[in-house]
């Protein structure tokens, strides 16, 4: 029985290494992009964003979560962050293309924004060193995130 059990918690730890080796690969592929005006109106992956795992990201307290410094309307999380605006109705407010820029960009749209940007590597200051010469969130992660975003209209 112990034997089994060794195997098991073996078997969750190497899923769990190779979930993160993944996950840190993908954040490493970059993709360029334009900025137009106000927005990066192409999405940066091939996948359209999918708003449920863009909900999941952006709660995700291990991996630079928007709940820190944005209200959102996810009430089974408790703390939300005011010091940011809040993100309620933010896709009746701005397009899919503004958001993207706001997220790849933040300083490209406000100079004194302290928002971190999720898809920069240069030009960047405090930088974790998990997060040194490459982006936050992957090209996909981004588009979920922007296509959940784009999802809260105000009602």
């Amino acid at each position: 029985m112990r034997l089994l059990l060794q195997a098991v918690l073996f078997g969750l730890t190497l899923a769990l290494s190779l979930a993160l080796v993944a996950t840190a690969q993908a954040a490493d592929t970059r993709v360029d992009y334009l900025i137009v005006g106000d927005e990066i109106p192409k999405r940066l992956s091939a996948e359209p964003g999918n708003p449920g795992r863009g909900r999941e990201i952006v709660r995700d307290m291990a991996h630079v979560t928007c709940l820190i410094c944005h209200a959102m309307p996810i009430p089974e999380e408790p703390d939300h962050g005011q010091i940011g605006p809040s993100l309620i109705g933010i896709g009746s407010r701005l397009s899919e293309g503004q958001i993207r820029l706001r997220l790849v960009d933040p300083k490209s749209m406000n100079s004194k924004s302290i928002m971190p940007a999720y898809y920069q590597t240069q030009n960047l200051t405090r930088v974790q060193d998990l997060y040194k010469d490459r982006t936050i969130y992957s090209p996909q992660q981004l588009e979920d995130v922007v296509a959940y975003l784009t999802s809260l209209k105000d009602r």
